[in-house]
């Protein structure tokens, strides 16, 4: 009898697993996500960020802008754990960097919608998602909505190296866990740490694309349309530690959110195993 637990799973499973891991982990970590996007262009730290968006703006809030990564989480995150499972037959040394390409190419639109309606300026300018939608279609053109994703292919293609790359190389030196609680709470711990060293590669490009997605032509030309661009006249007027605005609430959200993705997509992915195979 064939062993349930490695039997590779069909594509569709693979991406009905890392939906449901894609959408719990954003249910629980999305305002973070607020934080780092106001610390990237705006506010000083997250105490700072936290504080005034409930004071001045109200706790609600920090949930501003969660539709349009809902909407996409679904599909994202089934990309990110099926494409690395599927590229991953064919050369594991490139590890989850595929994987990251393909999820930039499908989240570029509705990351710009959701820095849009996150961004503290543009208060007032969006009623909500559709609002937003339309408004940059009349205002900026249909090509306005292919902002950044140069960078975005960045941030993905970074995350998704080091923390596949991370998470299979830390399972390794893992004792081995002898109960099934224990492999969910190694899930967690690697999981975690590959979700640290992802996010400490992919600061910077999350930046650029940031600051290039809320960009609005109203305002004058953009200083920079590209990765490599915004990455030297950042560095040059900001200096170099720039780069790493919003590096705290984005580790915390990714950190504990990458525990949280590999938990549930292993958890998800076992019980499909046992039931549907």
């Amino acid at each position: 009898m064939s062993d349930k637990s490695t039997k590779p799973l069909p594509f569709h499973f693979q991406f009905a697993a890392g939906a449901i891991a894609g959408v719990s982990e954003i249910l629980c970590m999305y305002p973070l996500d607020v934080a780092k996007t106001r610390l990237m262009l705006q506010y000083k730290s997250i105490i700072d960020v936290f504080s005034r968006i409930i004071k001045e703006e109200g706790p609600t809030r920090l949930y501003r802008g969660i539709l349009p990564p809902i909407m996409v989480e679904a599909p994202k995150r089934a990309i990110k754990f099926a494409s690395n499972d599927t590229y991953g037959t064919a050369y594991m040394k490139l590890f989850g960097v595929s994987a990251g390409i393909t999820e930039a190419m499908i989240v570029a639109t509705p990351e710009l919608v959701k820095i849009r309606l996150q961004a503290k300026e543009n208060a007032g300018r969006y009623t909500g998602t559709m609002d937003c939608v339309r408004k940059i279609y009349a205002q900026e053109g249909l090509r306005a909505f292919a902002n950044g994703l140069e960078a975005t292919i960045w941030r993905h293609a970074l995350w998704n190296g080091g923390y596949f790359g991370s998470i299979f190389a830390i399972r390794e030196v893992m004792p081995k866990a002898s109960s099934k609680k224990g492999e969910l709470v190694n899930n967690f711990i690697a999981g975690a740490i590959g979700g640290t060293i992802g996010t400490t590669l992919n600061t910077p490009p999350d930046v650029v694309k940031t600051r290039i997605q809320n960009h609005n032509v109203a305002n004058g030309p953009a200083r920079y349309s590209t990765f490599f661009g915004g990455v030297k006249t950042i560095a040059q007027e900001e200096g170099v530690r720039a780069l790493y605005k919003g590096y705290l609430p984005k580790v915390l959200r990714l950190g504990p959110g990458g525990g949280i993705l590999l938990v549930v997509y292993d958890t998800v992915t076992t019980y499909m195993r046992r039931n549907f195979m």
